[in-house]
């Protein structure tokens, strides 16, 4: 399933030395594009299109490699270190600065009609230095569900969820205090989401982690979504520390809590549930302009090195081209948010009104950082929100602290 994050760690073996790969090919043929792609099984809509384009192109094949979530991105390092790259791999967009620094795949240029057709911002997603460095193929946006029933017990209007920082904490307040129910469920588990949701928090205070070349983490918006969390921590689900989003998920899901941020992959499952629920943009943050929300992406990035680089690209812009795309993410329960703005969008978010949120808060979201250590990026922001959630640290010694550390991951 598309935006799962599975294991960042890039094998610390396969970048050394991979400034100097040869350009020895993992395949024999040289009209055989080869696609390490993440998941259990090939997607139908992808298949599908595979075989479309090579029919449009005599001579060339795909060939996808099927690999688990845990291992597909080292296994393409280790192939690109290796000097035997694949043509083609799915990653984390995360990750691209990182590749592209040790200089083990291509840019894909865009045309400015190709950026325009996107969602605002997606294309800073894959974007440093003023080239595109990979195909946006998975995308997902967050918004708030509440659960309509705590809130009524808690003497709130169930119609009415939080638009503020301010209202969500002490609406997380009210519904401990009396349903004794957690009020809202914060994830602080050491895993890669637990960053992702606080960057949810920073988009929606117009903060950002780095600016440029600037880090920019003990910024005043990025201090104030600390002490939020702080502020929302003893009102959320106890002992953060232990549970990472999907697992706040299933507390929801069991009534266990007021208030969650997760993608559309929540509405599908509570559309099958008995709890009575709604579905918001995330509560904004004191210095925020509009709606905000992190925007993921997962790309497709061409390796350097496997004499397909020019057809590789072709065939990814075709199989993440407005047709098949859309046919992909519409016909998944993966969660998906649609990467660009069409008229079957328009009509899905009037035939499933749930939708509108995760389309709103593109408007003022913003990309995840690229560092060109992304592991010791994320392990530093997770260390960082997890010493404030556990009352280890303060907000503003926290960001300090992560500022520092961050300097040499840019």
């Amino acid at each position: 399933m598309a935006l799962k994050h599975y294991g960042l760690a890039l094998c610390a073996f396969a970048f050394a030395g991979s400034t100097a790969l040869t350009t020895v090919t993992a395949h024999a043929a040289d009209k055989e594009i080869s696609w390490i792609y993440c998941g259990d099984k090939m997607d139908p809509i992808h298949e599908k299109y595979i075989k479309e384009w090579e029919g449009k192109n005599e001579g060339w094949k795909v060939v996808p490699e099927v690999v688990g979530w845990a291992q597909c991105q080292d296994k393409a390092t280790t192939l690109a270190a290796a000097g035997t790259p694949p043509g083609m791999a799915y990653v984390g967009s995360r990750t691209l600065k990182q590749f592209a620094e040790n200089d083990l795949i291509v840019p894909v240029p865009m045309t400015d009609e190709e950026k325009k057709s996107y969602y605002p911002h997606i294309v800073d997603t894959v974007t440093f230095d003023d080239n595109q460095w990979g195909v946006p193929i998975a995308f997902s946006t967050k918004a708030l569900y509440w659960n309509k029933e705590l809130f009524k017990q808690a003497g709130l209007d169930p119609e009415v969820p939080p638009k503020t920082w301010a209202e969500a904490i002490a609406f997380a307040k009210q519904i401990k205090e009396k349903t004794g129910i957690a009020g809202y469920g914060l994830p602080a588990k050491t895993f890669d989401n637990t960053m992702h949701q606080f960057l949810h928090w920073v988009y929606t205070n117009n903060g950002k982690i780095i600016d440029g070349d600037k880090i920019t983490v003990d910024s005043p918006q990025v201090v104030e979504a600390l002490k939020s969390y702080k502020d929302i921590t003893p009102f959320s689900v106890e002992g953060a520390t232990a549970y990472e989003q999907n697992e706040i998920r299933a507390i929801f899901l069991d009534g266990k809590a007021g208030m969650i941020q997760n993608s559309t992959g929540a509405a599908y499952r509570l559309l099958e549930s008995k709890i009575k629920w709604g579905v918001t943009t995330l509560p904004l943050g004191p210095e925020a302009k509009g709606p905000g929300t992190l925007l993921i992406t997962d790309s497709l990035a061409i390796f350097k090195g496997s004499d397909v680089e020019d057809k590789a690209i072709e065939f990814a812009k075709f199989i993440t081209s407005a047709g098949p795309q859309e046919e992909y993410e519409l016909t998944t329960d993966a969660g998906l948010t649609p990467l660009r703005p069409s008229p079957r969008v328009d009509q899905l978010v009037k035939d499933k009104p749930y939708w509108k949120p995760f389309i709103d808060g593109i408007s003022y979201g913003g990309p995840e950082p690229l560092f060109k250590d992304y592991k010791g990026f994320q392990d530093t922001m997770i260390e960082m929100v997890q010493s404030v959630v556990t009352g280890k640290a303060t907000p503003e010694d926290a960001a300090k602290k992560a500022s520092a550390a961050l300097e040499q991951y840019k």
